[in-house]
């Protein structure tokens, strides 16, 4: 069964990050020092589950009063295209608007941007290089 936690255990916290690794280090080169950073403490951690297979991750994190910052969403290769980007963006979103947020802010590896868009994600700036890749920062108004 899939599903979606918010990590309020240090198991489901373990279980974010090593999906991150997977993703982000292992798959995508980005060094583990940049992946895991000073936010990781503060932020609420995401874990996406196939039973008790941690598949995806992301996390948010308020930034500014009402403005939200979702970072490090990812999912395993082997299961994406199968909408579970979609199932966390959702509950990233719904927990947004439970604490009170009015917009969400990120930044989308550029390949991304199409997915986001189709969220209602808007993009706000040029493109940019993090962690040595192509990024677009996007938001979202979530007030309504």
């Amino acid at each position: 069964m899939i599903e979606v936690k918010i990590a309020r255990s240090d198991h489901d916290r373990a279980a974010a990050y090593d999906v991150r690794k997977k993703v982000f280090v292992e798959e995508q080169g980005v060094p583990l020092g940049l992946e895991m950073d000073e936010f990781d403490q503060s932020a609420d951690h995401f874990v996406i589950y196939d039973d008790e297979r941690p598949i995806g991750a992301g996390r948010i994190r308020e930034i500014d009063s009402g403005i939200g910052k979702v970072e490090r969403v990812c999912i395993l290769k082997e299961l994406r295209g199968k909408h579970l980007g979609n199932l966390i963006m959702r509950e990233l979103e719904k927990h947004a608007k439970s604490t009170n947020m009015k917009k969400i802010i990120l930044n989308a590896q550029s390949y991304a941007v199409p997915f986001y868009e189709k969220l209602g994600y808007i993009v706000t700036s040029p493109e940019f290089m993090d962690a040595d890749i192509p990024h677009r920062a996007m938001e979202k108004d979530i007030s309504n």
